[in-house]
């Protein structure tokens, strides 16, 4: 079992027993999703802790995105509890890249990229390419994305 999992559980057990709602509330949704994860496809698999961050990810930005729709629409006491919920699952994600980290590692990419005489999206594509594995977990998408074309000139 990916230990990430098994830490997830362990707090779980933690969180009901210090009657943390919020905590508790999260991490079921997360060991949700995981589970969900697991048994899509063809047949059942074990997630890695790498499987186990994309899918963290992939339910951080939905807090993020629900939180900013929630204040929107003028509902602060629900986005409020999506950012709660946000920075229970941040608590298991590796810490974020800074700026110029991530700037680094783009401009290598984009060098690399140009040597190949590659233009417009498929640059883009190229880049996405090199930099996706490099960041995974640890920069939001969509930054990343705008970052790389603000670095193509698109």
């Amino acid at each position: 079992m990916a230990e990430l999992k098994e830490r997830l559980q362990s707090d779980l057990s933690e969180s009901i027993k210090a009657r943390d709602e919020v905590r508790s509330g999260t991490i079921r949704m997360v060991l949700s999703a995981i589970t969900n994860e697991e048994v899509s496809g063809k047949e059942a698999r074990e997630l890695t802790d790498d499987d186990v961050i994309t899918v963290l990810g992939r339910e951080a930005k939905k807090r993020r995105e629900a939180a900013e729709a929630y204040d929107d629409a003028g509902r602060a006491e629900l986005a409020d509890k999506e950012r709660a919920e946000l920075v229970v699952i941040e608590g298991y994600l590796p810490e974020q890249m800074s700026d110029d980290e991530l700037t680094a590692i783009i401009d290598a990419a984009v060098s690399e990229v140009a040597a190949t005489g590659a233009e417009g999206g498929r640059a883009m594509g190229a880049v996405m390419k090199i930099v996706q594995p490099k960041v995974k977990g640890r920069a939001d998408g969509s930054v990343v994305a705008a970052k790389v074309k603000s670095a193509l000139g698109m």
